[in-house]
Order: C-alpha cells, then sequence, then structure tokens
C-alpha cells in the first residue's frame, strides 16, 4: 500500500502555510513533503510535525534566485560556492525535520549554452552533495522534469538521470520519480519503474495532462499503485499537484490509503 506525503506547497493552498500540516494529519496523511523550508525557522516546522505526528519526507535544496526564474543551480558553470553553501543549509534543516531525502534540483541551459559543461559541472556537484549527505544518512535526488512545465530545465528523462547517478556512483545518490513528469516526456510509466527501481528513492504523482488530483486525467494510479508495491518499493509517494478544488474534498482517490479510513 503506498505511503502518501502531501505536498504542502501545491496542496491546502487555502490554509496558511503553518497551517497546512494540520489540515493534512487531520485528513490522514502521515507524511509531508514541500518545495522549501528556508522562510521558517526549522524549530517551528519541527514542531508542526511534532504536533501532528507527520514525518517529513522530502524538501528540497535551495534553488538559486527562484522569484528570478531560476529553477536549481546544480548544473550552472560558476555557482559551485553558492550551490555548496545551499547543501549545507539544506542538511542543517535536514537535521532537524528528520527526512531522508533532499531533492536538488538542476536548473536552466539556456539555448546555446554547453551541455557539456553543464553536464560537468552537475556531476561534480551532485558529488559532492552525496558525499555531504553521507555523512548524515541522507539520500540526495535528482528528477527529471518536463520542459512544458519548466522549459529549459536540463534534465528531462529518466534514462538520463539514472546514467548521471550511475557516472557518479554514489550509493546515496537516486532518482525522484515523478510520474507526471514522466508521462509528460516519455510515457510507458510501468516499464520504467520495473526498469529502474533499483535506482529510484521517492516517487511523486499527479494527474496528467492537468496536474490536479491523480483520479483526474489519463493514468491509472491504481493500477501503478499496485506495480509499485510488486516492484518492493516502501518509501513515500507524494501527491504533487494542485487540486482542483479545495484540497479535502478532493481526496476521495486517496481513502484507501490514508491513516483515518
Amino acid at each position: 500500500m503506498p505511503r502518501l506525503a502531501a505536498n504542502l506547497t501545491m496542496m491546502y493552498a487555502e490554509h496558511a502555510f503553518l497551517d497546512r500540516f494540520q489540515a493534512a494529519a487531520q485528513d490522514g496523511f502521515t507524511g509531508v513533503e514541500f518545495l522549501f523550508p528556508y522562510e521558517f525557522a526549522a524549530a517551528d516546522l519541527k514542531a508542526r510535525l511534532a504536533d501532528n505526528g507527520l514525518t517529513q519526507a522530502l524538501f528540497n535544496a535551495p534553488p538559486g534566485d527562484w522569484g528570478a526564474g531560476e529553477r536549481g543551480i546544480a548544473s550552472l558553470p560558476g555557482r559551485e560556492i553558492e550551490f555548496q553553501r545551499g547543501v549545507e543549509q539544506a542538511l542543517e534543516y535536514a537535521a532537524q525535520l528528520g527526512n531522508r531525502s533532499l531533492h536538488v534540483m538542476a536548473g536552466l541551459i539556456r539555448p546555446g549554452e554547453d551541455r557539456a559543461a553543464h553536464r560537468d559541472t552537475y556531476l561534480k556537484n551532485l558529488a559532492f552533495a552525496a558525499r555531504a549527505a553521507a555523512t548524515a544518512d541522507i539520500t540526495i535526488v535528482i528528477e527529471p522534469i518536463n520542459t512544458r512545465d519548466i522549459p529549459g530545465f536540463f534534465l528531462n528523462r529518466q534514462d538520463d538521470a539514472q546514467a548521471i547517478c550511475a557516472e557518479v556512483g554514489a550509493p546515496n545518490l537516486k532518482v525522484q520519480f515523478d510520474c507526471y513528469h514522466c508521462q509528460i516526456v516519455e510515457g510507458d510509466i510501468a516499464v520504467k519503474l520495473q526498469r529502474d527501481m533499483a535506482g529510484i528513492g521517492h516517487i511523486q504523482i499527479a494527474g496528467v495532462p492537468d496536474r490536479h488530483e491523480p483520479d483526474l486525467g489519463e493514468l491509472n494510479y491504481p493500477y501503478l499503485f499496485e506495480r509499485i508495491d510488486a516492484l518492493g518499493y516502501t518509501g513515500w509517494i507524494g501527491c504533487e499537484y494542485r487540486p482542483k478544488a479545495g484540497t479535502s474534498a478532493g481526496l476521495g482517490w486517496a481513502k484507501p490509503y490514508l491513516a483515518n479510513h
């Protein structure tokens, strides 16, 4: 049975961020994830987790200047020192929040930029991140993202992500398999899950094509959950979708899997 983590960046937007923890717990979630914790003190977030019996599944390392459109800096030549400081900051938060996975975003490649240089930078930065995280028993995950949602994103395909992890060669570097992004880029999700499961560190879900509830759209998630279980995955599955209406009202799809149902 899938272990569902509510994505508090996208879900429960009808509540102030710090109130989303309680709302998720009341709906039966036992885990949460979100993009970034850095606007809040780690102690405040830790208290919200503890007060509501929640486990922090995942968050992202600092992404550069998000407001200016940056979507990670791991592959950006010349930003290595900033990247290293960001990983250190993220690990400080993880030490408080208790998550065992940390997502590092690759960033954008502009037309005309040198892909080989980006890849070389990416490999070196990921090796640094994996080494730093290993001392805290944390897994670094990288996520292929579709270029419809984020034009120019450096990492798009599952096979490329797995190859990068293999090239770095760190046991605590794995792929964040987002079913929504994978379906848009390449499809064949069940086969990709079977092929790559040994290298998958985190899974996320959303309906395709509109990124609403998982039961809206072209993917058969009950089938995929069965396949994921059969493949032996026991990690969290992050619900990274934008509810079509109210978050709680749209959770009918999740009731068989939530703690209070």
